[in-house]
């Protein structure tokens, strides 16, 4: 395994979810894949969902369209030491966090997404990342016991690890949380779940609608 082929949210209601998720950034199912399921979670799911852009300016397009189309502001926009950046909840529960590393624009809104980067907080970083490399990923970047980054080829869909606890505070909620994560990631050959309890499944044996 040495990429992320997909992910796919499970939501109540698909229909609903796949408006907003065309309103509020502009995605389909080529990037963001979503199943029905009532599976049972309250609070902090584990994970986050972030768009990097180019600029501030896209930033301010993205999640004013995403609030416009329903979801809640976590984290209001706003410069930060390492750039730009909101962080907001979709109607389905799913955070999502839009940023840039630029402080500056440098032209007009493209509301263009360079990438979208899911990060797992998971309660061992170094235990979780040992685990995704033997499922055959390779660290990009490591901090330690923060922060780890993995290399998953040149595709649009980024991984990432980050301690749960740090994960929750920077968007904006609550550590507490349980039940289903309601994500699954497409890669690999085989089925599996890591640590954490996040599921990867193969192309060939999702089931999205």
């Amino acid at each position: 395994m040495t990429f992320i082929d997909s992910l796919t949210l499970d939501v109540a209601d698909t229909t609903a979810a796949r408006n907003f998720y065309s309103a509020a950034f502009g995605l389909d199912d080529t990037l963001l894949r979503l199943r029905a399921s009532e599976a049972p979670t309250t609070g902090f799911r584990g994970f986050t969902l972030s768009l990097t852009v180019s600029q501030p300016a896209t930033v301010d397009s993205l999640v004013g369209t995403a609030l416009d189309a329903g979801a809640t502001s976590l984290k209001p926009v706003a410069k930060s030491l390492w750039g730009y950046g909101g962080v907001v909840q979709a109607p389905d529960g799913a955070i999502w966090k839009v940023a840039t590393s630029a402080k500056k624009n440098t032209g007009p809104d493209t509301r263009a997404i360079d990438a979208v980067v899911l990060l797992l907080g998971v309660e061992d970083v170094a235990a979780s990342k040992r685990f995704y490399v033997d499922q055959g990923l390779a660290v990009a970047k490591s901090f330690g016991r923060v922060y780890v980054d993995f290399a998953t080829g040149t595709g649009p869909l980024k991984l990432g690890l980050y301690r749960r606890r740090a994960l929750a505070k920077d968007a904006g909620v609550s550590i507490e949380g349980t039940g289903s994560h309601r994500l699954t990631i497409g890669g690999g050959a085989e089925p599996f779940t890591d640590p954490d309890g996040f599921a990867w499944l193969p192309t060939k044996t999702r089931e999205e609608v």
